[in-house]
């Protein structure tokens, strides 16, 4: 027996296609043939498997169990849930060695993906290309391991609770809420959270329903947050919370109604946690804005610009011994009082946490962020074969050039107008561009700039690519 996957969804940081075009239930079994067989000869023996609420996922999690089962794992079923729900009781659970999640993310609802730990650390870039070699060669272990189901919900819905400890609950009495789920997986983990914390807080969408009836579940895109932010203004909320579709990115709201982005949320976190632990590491990707680097030298910490991609930035973490790091898409990231990975719902109660401990409000904290002009993020299609020679030209001409280049993730380039990036995605044939300045001129000769390296390339920041 051997399995060839198709080539589109072993990618870098986790396994993704479209069902009943590039990936179905033989994928899933491949899966946990290759997943079970590495982790047996790690001398691990049980794995725990999650799903999000995807019409698909029920399928999908019945041949991963059926392909962990048959490589001599034990598996321990913990049904549906958010992504961290996974990510829980992987790290939370002594006799479990790796974890795996079927889940689409923020994907359009006719793809479903998975993500995967291995004995506590992120499986991610050599580990996929493993999978898809061991399925090709029919490189499996054999066996025949048990299965279990097993209730993680409230032990995790407690856990994150355990964010408010010390905070004087009278504080947050009349602290008001709005929280969307998007019909994404987070949907019952947070009605049972909502109902346990103090204040009064406003729930849209928690029934899962993985067609997305009410809007995309990805709220790094503005149009996403309109119910939330209508919802905000209309029951005058301190502040609103969303989710991706598997509830590892949260976007917010503040009061006044403005996007707090995800570099701008992680300026919160960190004023909170350096005034309790000063000096520490703090990480965000390589697309945050210069305002969070400052912000966090300013208060007292080390800021590390690294590469974008929730694994990436995991395994830095674990490197650096970093206990807060985030990315501009929403991920967030506490080993502070938890387990290192990234949870939205936990990011949404460490909000609440934030706030009343620096004695301001979430909309007073935004407001007091400085003003930058910056361009979304850009993507535009690029031929596969070019898209890291690109820029590896461009990063050539800017170093034989004066400007202030840095090279962790592409080329960001540092003017007296502020800064613009260029990088490859790792995960789409595509080429990714921002720039970030004080005042809209400064923002248009940095623009000006990126496509002039662009021409000199032979591209151009053509059609616009979705993600």
């Amino acid at each position: 027996m051997s399995h060839d996957f198709h080539p589109t969804v072993l990618r870098e940081y986790d396994i993704r296609g479209i069902i009943g075009e590039t990936l179905g239930p033989d994928d899933a079994r491949a899966i946990g043939r290759g997943f079970g067989s590495m982790l047996a000869e790690a001398g691990g023996t049980k794995v725990a498997v999650g799903y999000d609420g995807r019409v698909s996922s029920p399928m999908l999690e019945h041949a991963l169990v059926e392909g962990l089962t048959a490589s001599g794992m034990d598996v321990v079923r913990i049904g549906m849930g958010p992504t961290p729900m996974l990510y829980y009781a992987e790290a939370s659970a002594e006799d479990v060695d790796g974890g795996i999640q079927i889940t689409g993310s923020h994907n359009p609802a006719n793809y479903n993906g998975f993500k995967m730990v291995f004995q506590g650390r992120p499986f991610f870039g050599a580990d996929i290309q493993e999978l898809g070699r061991r399925g090709a060669a029919g490189e499996w272990v054999d066996g025949a391991g048990e299965v279990e189901e097993r209730e993680v919900l409230d032990a995790y819905v407690d856990r994150m609770l355990g964010a408010l400890e010390g905070i004087d609950t009278a504080k947050l009495a009349n602290l008001k809420v709005g929280w969307d789920a998007g019909n994404g997986a987070a949907g019952p983990a947070l009605e049972k959270l909502a109902a346990r914390l103090p204040g009064e807080h406003h729930l849209l969408y928690t029934e899962v329903d993985g067609n997305f009836p009410n809007h995309h579940p990805d709220p790094t895109v503005e149009e996403n947050l309109e119910d939330l932010r209508a919802l905000v203004a209309d029951k005058s909320l301190d502040f609103g919370v969303a989710f991706d579709g598997d509830g590892d990115r949260i976007g917010a709201i503040d009061g006044d109604g403005r996007v707090i982005w995800g570099d701008q949320l992680l300026m919160i976190y960190a004023e909170d946690l350096l005034s309790r632990r000063p000096g520490v590491t703090i990480i965000a990707d390589v697309k945050a804005s210069r305002a969070l680097f400052d912000h966090v030298a300013t208060h007292g910490g080390e800021p590390l610009m690294w590469k974008t991609g929730h694994s990436l930035i995991k395994s830095k973490m674990k490197e650096t011994g970093s206990p807060l790091a985030g990315e501009m898409s929403g991920h967030v990231f506490f080993a502070d009082e938890y387990f290192g990975y990234d949870d939205a719902l936990y990011a949404g109660v460490r909000l609440i946490a934030a706030a009343a401990r620096l004695g301001k409000s979430v909309t007073e904290l935004r407001g007091a962020m400085p003003p930058m002009v910056n361009t979304p993020e850009m993507r535009f299609q690029v031929d596969e074969s070019r898209k890291f020679a690109a820029i590896g030209e461009i990063a050539e001409r800017i170093a034989n050039g004066d400007a202030v280049a840095d090279t962790t993730d592409g080329v960001r380039v540092t003017t007296d107008d502020g800064w613009w990036l260029l990088r490859a995605s790792n995960t789409q044939d595509v080429l990714v561009a921002r720039a970030e300045s004080e005042s809209r001129e400064g923002l248009e000769r940095l623009v000006a700039q990126i496509d002039e390296q662009l021409a000199a390339s032979g591209l151009e920041r053509g059609p616009q690519a979705g993600h």
